[in-house]
């Protein structure tokens, strides 16, 4: 059933020329440099230290490494991370 309604999705995101990251529940993330990531649409935040960002998302997780991380901005499913970006990197559920 899930695949169905992922496929229906996909589907209408062609059909009316519609932003994939939305109609799919992606996450969009913006990076200036190295040193800020702006990740939208995430579904809450599960870690948070100053070199680790770990964000749930549709399917998995969205883990960011790096140095003297700061949380400029935190709004509903947005947040700015300010620092030492190294890697940024997307994990499956493993369910």
């Amino acid at each position: 059933m899930k695949k169905m309604k992922e496929k229906f999705m996909r589907a209408i995101t062609r059909t009316f020329d519609l932003p994939s990251e939305v109609t799919l529940e992606l996450p969009r993330i913006t990076m200036i440099g190295s040193i800020h990531a702006y990740i939208e649409n995430h579904q809450g935040l599960v870690v948070f230290s100053s070199q680790e960002l770990l964000l749930k998302v549709h399917q998995g997780f969205v883990r960011v490494k790096g140095e003297a991380f700061v949380l400029k901005m935190m709004i509903d499913k947005d947040i700015l991370l300010e620092g030492k970006i190294q890697d940024v990197t997307f994990e499956k559920d493993k369910a």
